[in-house]
């Protein structure tokens, strides 16, 4: 019964990305389309700077809220301080952000600080909604967040088409660019509104200031929220860096913030599917259950879509991104472009799966200590090779980096969540995903020589999913996961 519910709801979750990965797709593909490269790096650089804002109002408290609303009795309660604390954080993380971009002297004269200022409405929105979809998450019903997370992209989507059919092309024109930040805050707004409406009717919905109940989620979630923003340190301010360290930050984020784009559309299924599998890890591990046969079909799972996720973006890099973006952002003989970022970043989607893993596995074992120390040294790290590489070598620099911090990462926090449990993970699971990454690679070779056009890379991927299916069939992997 519970692995059913966590496969369906995860299954919703991955409809939910998979509608939303194509929907976000074609957005990219229109900011790209619409906008001057110059405006499109300011755009990704305004999403970029708050994505580390947004990180610290979550405080960890999305985890938290998982793993305390799955065993508590007392679910409105519990809910209606997560709000109150949401609310704060959020309001004071993102007023900071807004600040700082209007008094860096780097960006003055730019577009960039109206356009922090505009898309900070975006986690402002989206994070309260991310409260209220816990309570769709322990009780199963994700149903819910596909219809809202759906419609918040069709909204964006839509509109953008919109002002593309129009005739706009290239444009130079700022009211342009505040106008697509604008249709992404529109968008976050009907994924609040519906979340909201579905979830009075799962429970009561409330802020809660009772500080009883406040303080132990506050403690809980310290330790998780300075974890997270260690994560967002070193996997997303590296946008920042290259507004702060490159005078030329608008083309190279253009080019790296369109690549970055897809590497976290990557990120989102395996945290999804974590994200399900965690009110019964917690709660299993409450009642002294064994889970070491839930972590070990969570590992291979995760194991197979990290090596799908990086096969594919290595290898059908050029291809991918002309059909995201547009000539102007691939590389050439004098420009290292949108493809090449993609290239570089595909190792660090298949180690960024074993990172989520350890992370969760560690979380609901409350072993935090754990993580905190490896996180903030990468952190660090990431800082440190960032400020030496990025004025030298731009977002390739930053690939690099990324890639170093993952490795040295999975050496250390894989092992000690391995340890945390009876680690059942055999040979034959081992061989299994060795075998269907071999496959998975031969396939995308394969095709490779076909993506001539964004339509046959389209064609391409059908091709790709529907043989994918094949070989997942012949190795009867299904078996293997129940």
């Amino acid at each position: 019964m519970h692995s059913r519910a966590i496969a369906v709801s995860t299954l919703w979750q991955i409809g939910s990305q998979a509608v939303m990965a194509v929907l976000s797709a074609i957005a990219v593909k229109f900011v790209a389309i619409g906008l001057s490269v110059e405006l499109a790096g300011t755009y990704n650089s305004a999403y970029g700077f708050l994505q580390i804002f947004a990180i610290l109002a979550d405080f960890g408290l999305y985890a938290v809220s998982i793993n305390e609303l799955s065993k508590t009795e007392q679910k409105e309660r519990v809910l209606g301080a997560l709000i109150t604390i949401r609310i704060a954080l959020t309001i004071l993380s993102l007023g900071c952000a807004v600040a700082i971009g209007w008094v860096v002297p780097a960006w003055q004269g730019t577009p960039l600080p109206i356009g922090i200022t505009i898309v900070s409405f975006v986690p402002f929105l989206t994070l309260l909604s991310g409260v209220l979809r816990t309570i769709f998450q322990v009780t199963y019903s994700m149903h819910i967040v596909f219809v809202a997370e759906v419609m918040q992209r069709v909204v964006t989507v839509g509109l953008m088409a919109v002002i593309i059919a129009h005739g706009v092309r290239g444009s130079d024109d700022e009211s342009i660019y505040q106008l697509f930040l604008w249709l992404g805050v529109l968008g976050s707004l009907t994924l609040f509104v519906l979340s909201f409406i579905f979830a009075i009717k799962k429970m009561r919905v409330y802020p809660s200031f009772v500080w009883a109940d406040i303080r132990p989620l506050l403690m809980l979630a310290l330790p998780y929220g300075a974890v997270f923003f260690c994560i967002a340190l070193y996997r997303q301010f590296d946008l920042t860096m290259i507004a702060f360290l490159r005078d030329d930050f608008q083309e190279q984020n253009a080019r790296y913030g369109f690549a970055l784009r897809i590497a976290e559309m990557t990120y989102l299924v395996p945290t999804f599917l974590l994200n399900s599998a965690l009110p019964l890890l917690s709660a299993k591990r409450e009642r002294g259950e064994d889970v070491s046969g839930l972590i070990r079909k969570t590992l291979l799972i995760l194991l197979l879509l990290g090596s799908f996720a990086s096969i594919f973006a290595a290898l059908w890099a050029r291809p991918l991104m002309h059909l995201f973006t547009d000539d102007v952002y691939l590389t050439d003989g004098s420009t290292v472009g949108a493809d090449t970022a993609l290239l570089f970043l595909s190792p660090s989607m298949f180690l960024n799966t074993l990172i989520l893993f350890s992370f969760y596995v560690l979380l609901s074992a409350h072993l935090w200590k754990r993580m905190l120390f490896p996180m903030t040294l990468a952190a660090v790290l990431s800082l440190a090779l960032n400020f030496i590489l990025i004025p030298k070598a731009g977002f390739v620099g930053a690939t690099f980096t990324l890639f170093i911090v993952h490795i040295l990462l999975c050496l250390v926090l894989l092992p000690t969540a391995l340890r945390s449990f009876s680690n059942s993970f055999s040979r034959h699971d081992f061989l299994l995903w060795i075998l269907f990454s071999a496959g998975v690679a031969i396939i995308a070779y394969l095709l490779l020589p076909f993506l001539v056009s964004p339509m046959t890379t389209i064609l391409g991927g059908i091709t790709a999913l529907f043989f994918t299916g094949c070989l997942l069939l012949g190795l009867q992997l299904r078996k293997a996961l129940s």
